[in-house]
């Protein structure tokens, strides 16, 4: 069974109706989950805890669907 990795990060929005983020070098990484059900229980409990900030946002980034294993690997993924 193929593995279906997520990503679970947050951090300050510049405006809390965008996805911008204030300052990208201080991004919170919640981890990485081998499943969509443990990365979103580590989504919620983020979101809870910091609920009073208004422009905190987190989210699941479903890093099994940023690779292919069956297309061709690009010249750069080549070179390593």
């Amino acid at each position: 069974m193929a593995q279906r990795l997520h990503l679970v990060f947050g951090g300050e929005l510049i405006d809390p109706t965008k996805t911008a983020f204030k300052d990208v070098h201080d991004l919170h990484v919640v981890g990485i989950f081998p499943d969509y059900q443990s990365a979103y229980d580590a989504w919620k409990a983020e979101a809870q805890r910091t609920v009073d900030n208004a422009h905190m946002r987190y989210f699941i980034a479903h890093l099994h669907r940023l690779r292919d294993e069956g297309a061709e690997a690009s010249s750069t993924e080549e070179l390593g």
